[in-house]
């Protein structure tokens, strides 16, 4: 996937549309033409409005930078391109974030002048420096600690509007509950009385309307109306907070905090916050809990699955956010000339930056329209944006949002969508989720009238994003085939017959057997969505994994997976390709070739192994790759003689995997071109962290403007999920990459199995699960 940059030279750029500018009735600002695409691209019509990832499907395919002429903005659609201007909010300004969509009559404008309505900065539209002071000054309510107060709350209340709704049979979840409970949740945040409730609805949705829709002139007057008394309202709320500011709610905390800094927590920030934060605070999650709610319905073996086992409610929420998030859009400004991924785009012109859609981009995300709650990145998700911008409530949000399910999942597990319902949103860019959701079940078959304690049998959960070993699915091993004397190949099937999911060359799963949970490759066919296979060998000497699975592990045996995840991808565009392995290392090597062999690719395979008979998949190898298989089994005097056989390569390409030494010693043949090799390791060095041999240091995040300490006990990961910061990992061993961060400034220990020798020396990345400084202070692209 290319990496998107940005440069100052927008010279560089090139025109995302590339007929000749006479077929194009219109011109952008930096002098392309207008593909018909573009041109006709109205974010307000219903194709958007209804799925805004589907409505830029042509976008994320064809042309992922475009102008809008009827919106007036470039519009960014693909996943690297809108993470990558989240991250640079100095040449992508957010200044513009809450400026109004469309212009405002005169009328309109009067109206609101009327109520001294003056809405300034607030937490999303701030430039630096001034932004990361502020945000620094008020974190202390968004800490996981402080959020922990909020989820008794969070529970009773949906105890509460359940206890009314549950013998009803039938009800519009939104009218009746989802909006209701996150208000009040949020004024509780906020420290606010909880009064009004009807009357801040409709002020909300005003200013949704005011700030991202496209109000008539007539309907204008009416959203102003009711956005200045909005703002009325809140300068009344914090007027009556300042003459008490103790006591619980995050506006009393600032106005503690303007009391200490008033020259960064203003009179006039903390009104703009006022309004500002009652609606952020809750509307995006009411919507986001009427999507999710919609969208496991119209999957019922998903919502069954939830039912059935409730751990997987924190993993499904962030699937669910990814797929249908009632955030769709974000704005920026560029500052400078510049470029998004290779378009040129000019000093002061206006972006539409769709999450929407770019959660929807299979260049990160396997199968991206899928709804899979199993998904191992789900978290990468940008609908909570990232960077300094990135949503401070997300982990309240998420506390809801897991509370209302699993509520829900436990109480009317047998709730489903009334059909042929049209669901309607507020006609806006950037927040959606549906106006009503009718839902009906019979009262007779809750399950609490048969066991009245079920009612407070609630199930609590971490606070902060999921864990990966929180989405495991059940799988049933159908065959256990004896490859050889120590190694096994398991057959896994999913025990009610559903497909599970596709998987690419390279891929491994996570195998849980009782409780150690160890990675094997997958060997078997891609193409087969009916069942997984892994070969196992029998290790001795090692953690004992292995062993309990050889030992226990029989047909009809019930296992859990995670995955599949895919770290040592294989690149299809080279010409040739050099595939080495050792022992066990041939499980992903067999797949690799398998695939390249229906490409009709150029490709060689050199496998060494003990003996004969103590190598793996050598039957199949021999079946459907003999005139490109090289053996070495050393009982027989062949050794694999690696110089030769790397220096002989050309231009190929090697994919290499097995035991240590070997791997070892092709990337010492390979330091000059540590590019062209890529290598799979079974285990790591990685050991418990003693604090007596470590050192405390800090890491400062440079996109966010936060120092951390990372204790002499703790890792990197460890000490940035503890502040918030969302870090995707999965082996937490330093063998897989998936922790990895841009490394600024400072010297790394590097401690993985990942990064070549230049790669360590030249620093500029680090796994965060296992890698420390080895001196001072590390500085994070983060």
């Amino acid at each position: 996937m290319p990496t998107p940059r940005t440069s100052p030279r927008a010279d560089e750029g090139r025109c995302p549309f590339r007929d000749a500018a006479s077929h194009a009735p219109d011109t952008a600002p930096n002098g392309c033409p207008v593909s018909p695409q573009a041109a006709s691209f109205d974010p307000f019509e219903s194709d958007y409005q209804l799925d805004p990832a589907e409505a830029l499907r042509w976008s994320r395919d064809q042309e992922p930078v475009f102008y809008s002429p009827r919106l007036g903005y470039w519009v960014v659609s693909r996943y690297a391109d809108v993470k990558a201007i989240f991250r640079d909010n100095r040449t992508f300004s957010p200044s513009i974030a809450l400026e109004k969509i469309t212009p405002t009559t005169q009328a309109a404008q009067d109206t609101l002048q009327r109520y001294g309505y003056a809405m300034n900065r607030t937490l999303v539209n701030e430039d630096e420096p001034a932004h990361m002071e502020r945000r620094r000054a008020l974190m202390k309510s968004f800490e996981l600690e402080e959020l922990a107060h909020h989820e008794p709350m969070v529970r009773r209340l949906t105890r509460e509007y359940l206890d009314r709704l549950v013998d009803k049979g039938e009800a519009d979840l939104v009218d009746e509950m989802l909006w209701e409970i996150p208000l009040t949740v949020a004024l509780h945040f906020l420290g606010v009385p909880e009064e009004d409730m009807d009357t801040l609805r409709e002020y909300s949705i005003a200013h949704t309307v005011n700030t991202w829709g496209r109000p008539s002139p007539d309907e204008q007057v009416a959203v102003a109306e009711a956005v200045g008394k909005f703002w009325q309202y809140a300068g009344q709320v914090l007027e009556k907070m300042r003459q008490d500011p103790a006591g619980h709610g995050w506006m009393k905390y600032a106005i503690r905090r303007q009391q200490e800094l008033p020259e960064v927590v203003t009179d006039s920030y903390l009104h703009s916050m006022m309004m500002a934060g009652i609606v952020a605070a809750h509307e995006t999650t009411a919507h986001a809990t009427a999507n999710m709610l919609r969208l496991l319905l119209e999957n019922r073996a998903v919502w069954e699955d939830l039912c059935a086992n409730p751990s997987l409610i924190p993993n499904a929420v962030e699937e669910c956010l990814r797929l249908s998030g009632s955030v769709a859009a974000w704005r920026r400004i560029a500052t400078t000339d510049t470029q998004v991924g290779d378009v040129a785009i000019p000093k002061g012109a206006k972006l539409l930056i769709v999450s929407a859609s770019a959660n929807h981009d299979g260049r990160h995300f396997e199968n991206p329209d899928e709804l899979d709650i199993y998904r191992d990145n789900t978290t990468d998700h940008l609908t909570f944006g990232y960077g300094s911008h990135q949503c401070m409530g997300k982990n309240l949000a998420r506390l809801e949002m897991r509370i209302f399910l699993e509520e829900f999942t436990r109480r009317l597990p047998h709730m489903t969508l009334v059909p042929d319902q049209t669901f309607t949103f507020v006609p806006n860019t950037s927040f959606r989720g549906p106006e009503h959701l009718w839902v009906r079940w019979d009262p007779t078959r809750n399950p609490e009238r048969r066991d009245d304690s079920l009612r407070e049998q609630g199930r609590d959960f971490p606070l902060g994003a999921p864990s990966r070993r929180d989405a495991e699915r059940e799988a049933v091993v159908t065959r256990v085939i004896h490859e050889t004397p120590d190694v096994i190949r398991l057959v896994l099937e999913d025990p009610r017959g559903r497909p599970l999911p596709r998987w690419t060359p390279g891929a491994h799963i996570d195998l849980a057997v009782g409780d150690i949970t160890r990675k094997y490759s997958l060997c078997g066919d891609p193409d087969d969505e009916q069942r997984l296979e892994i070969a196992i060998r029998r290790e001795e000497p090692g953690r004992g994994g292995s062993r309990l699975i050889h030992d226990t592990v029989k047909p009809q045996t019930r296992v859990r997976l995670r995955g599949p995840r895919n770290h040592f991808r294989l690149d299809e565009t080279a010409d040739g390709y050099l595939l080495i392995a050792g022992g066990i290392g041939i499980t992903p090597i067999i797949a690799m070739a398998d695939r390249l062999k229906r490409l009709s690719k150029r490709y060689a395979i050199h496998y060494a192994g003990r003996s004969r008979g103590s190598m793996p998949l050598l039957e199949r190898l021999k079946r459907d790759h003999g005139d490109r298989l090289c053996l070495y089994p050393a009982d027989e005097g062949r050794r694999l003689d690696l110089p030769a056989v790397v220096g002989g390569r050309g231009e190929a390409r090697v994919y290499a995997c097995g035991p240590a030494r070997l791997l070892d010693a092709l990337a010492a043949l390979t330091r000059d071109d540590a590019d062209a090799i890529h290598v799979e390791h079974f285990s790591a060095s990685h050991a418990i962290l003693d604090p007596r041999r470590e050192q405390a240091f800090e890491v400062e995040l440079s996109d966010s403007e936060l120092t951390v300490p990372v204790a002499a006990d703790q890792t990197v990961l460890q000490a940035l999920r503890a502040v918030g910061v969302d870090v995707p990992s999965d082996c937490e061993e330093g063998l897989c990459g998936t922790c990895e961060v841009a490394v600024m400034a400072g010297e790394v220990d590097h401690r993985d199995k990942v990064l070549s020798a230049d790669e360590r020396a030249a620093s500029r990345r680090m796994m965060t699960c296992c890698s420390r400084a080895k001196r001072g202070k590390l500085v994070l692209g983060l």
